[in-house]
């Protein structure tokens, strides 16, 4: 594929990564799915060949690269399977936290931890009673001279079981009006008094990728963990929220991308009364519809990494596409299972998988409602 922000050595790159994860992961990720986690032993892999947080300044670690190679390790973790995902959040929406917020401090004593695969990361935003809505979130922290004191429970937190650096989105002013300026971001570490985890979440799908409930009682935290200033938690969260987005649209692109890849192999090599089921018209008219599609949300999603790439604003068109691509991947998964046959709805088949890990991603991010509430507002109304 040519896209628009590739050069020679982005597909250099991509070859080197294809073979490693060849090797590396894919004959490992079914164990992975069974086990409901992918080993920290990977990550080590993956960041002695660089794989992890490539953007970040030689300095600390990282190779200084740009963001191009973070999107192609981000597409080549889908195409081995959506339980990656845990990397793709290190690499791509909490790391750049710090990158962008923390204190020069704070980032000699994190980020190359994050780089060589010794902090693994996550981030905390997400309630039992507080989803797409963090301006109601309840979990506070309160000021005691040199810590906070952070009390609350998280859930749906990716890589909760694993990570060693988790930044939390709390309300150190539960009075602040409107609700959403009193919220600041603390960055808790694993061995914090008073954190602790709570259940690994059984999910329908992205089984390899750990998710896990968070509690803090009465967790004291030093007070140089404030990530940016205080108050400024809701700010940086929607600043950051283009690039999450974003990346979520990637993986749903490329795993629609690969379903079709997958459905057209099989339909090529699956006898129905006495020729290939692609011989007939309406396997043929499925397949031409979904590729259509696939192409289309291609060219649309290429054009938003040029634009995020080279600084543009893209909150409107990316609030799109994330709707857009993730339910036209949705339709697919759904086409691809039924062109298998009964053999789509047996866990030996890929698209099985498939069709289980891609729903969520019309979830998590914002959901697709959200999106369409943003796409409203932006259009003026």
């Amino acid at each position: 594929m040519n896209h628009l922000y590739l050069r020679d050595e982005h597909r250099i790159f991509r070859d080197t990564l294809r073979k490693f994860l060849e090797k590396e992961a894919v004959p490992y990720f079914d164990r992975w799915e069974e086990e409901r986690i992918v080993p920290r032993s990977f990550w080590k892999k993956m960041a002695e060949q660089g794989y992890l947080c490539p953007d970040i300044d030689e300095k600390y670690g990282g190779a200084g690269a740009d963001w191009v190679y973070n999107v192609v390790i981000n597409e080549e973790l889908e195409r081995v399977g959506s339980g990656m995902l845990g990397i793709t959040l290190h690499n791509d929406i909490v790391v750049p936290y710090i990158k962008e917020y923390a204190t020069e401090e704070q980032k000699e004593r994190w980020l190359p931890g994050c780089v060589s695969g010794d902090l693994i990361t996550a981030i905390a935003m997400t309630e039992p009673g507080a989803g797409s809505d963090l301006a109601s979130i309840r979990t506070t922290a309160v000021r005691d001279g040199d810590h906070y004191i952070l009390n609350g429970q998280k859930t749906f937190i990716t890589n909760g079981i694993q990570s060693d650096l988790i930044i939390v989105a709390c309300k150190t002013d539960p009075k602040a009006v409107p609700a959403h300026k009193g919220i600041s971001l603390i960055v808790v570490e694993r061995d914090t008094p008073g954190f602790s985890r709570g259940r690994k979440l059984d999910k329908i799908g992205l089984h390899s990728q750990d998710t896990a409930e968070l509690i803090f009682e009465d967790c004291r935290v030093p007070a140089e963990n404030l990530l940016g200033e205080e108050g400024k938690g809701f700010i940086y969260m929607m600043e950051k929220l283009q690039q999450e987005r974003l990346v979520v649209t990637i993986s749903a692109q490329v795993s629609a991308e690969e379903m079709l890849k997958m459905t057209i192999d099989y339909v090529k090599s699956r006898e129905a009364f006495g020729q290939p089921i692609s011989k007939f018209q309406n396997t043929q008219f499925k397949i031409a519809e979904m590729a259509t599609e696939i192409e289309v949300s291609r060219a649309f999603l290429d054009q938003l990494i040029a634009d995020h790439i080279n600084g543009k604003e893209i909150v409107t068109k990316v609030s799109m596409a994330k709707w857009w691509v993730t339910e036209m991947a949705k339709r697919v998964a759904s086409q691809c299972l039924q062109l298998h046959g009964g053999y789509g709805y047996m866990e030996e088949y890929k698209i099985a998988r498939r069709y289980r890990d891609i729903p969520v991603t019309a979830i998590y991010a914002g959901s697709n409602e959200i999106m369409k509430r943003i796409i409203a507002k932006k259009l003026g109304l």
